[in-house]
């Protein structure tokens, strides 16, 4: 378990990293530096496990929110931003890696 949260948490600082070129950055760091700041802390055992349930139930309700009207799918490549929508989709995806995460250190971390 000790490997799955270093690997989440470099996964998680390398996602905002990747953030950086987009218009709202700030927030977007904000978000995965918090989740890499989690995944670290659980390493060391310095937070309860009631902390991560209640950052991945905010992480779901936010990929809830941020879940565009229409989905295009989240592609990659040469057609990667041809609709805000698909800016959603990738949004709300990440942010639903988070929940995930967040609830597995919750229940086994």
């Amino acid at each position: 378990m000790r490997l799955l949260k270093i690997f989440f948490g470099i996964l998680f600082v390398i996602f905002a990293y990747l953030q950086l070129n987009d218009p709202d950055s700030g927030t977007w760091i904000a978000i995965y530096s918090f989740a890499a700041l989690a995944c670290f802390m659980s390493i060391r055992e310095l937070w309860p496990s009631w902390v991560f349930y209640v950052l991945a139930a905010g992480y779901l309700v936010g990929a809830i929110l941020q879940w565009p009207p229409e989905f295009e799918g989240i592609f990659f490549g040469e057609t990667a931003m041809r609709s805000l929508n698909i800016e959603l989709a990738r949004e709300s995806l990440g942010l639903g890696i988070c929940a995930v995460v967040m609830a597995v250190i919750g229940k086994w971390g």
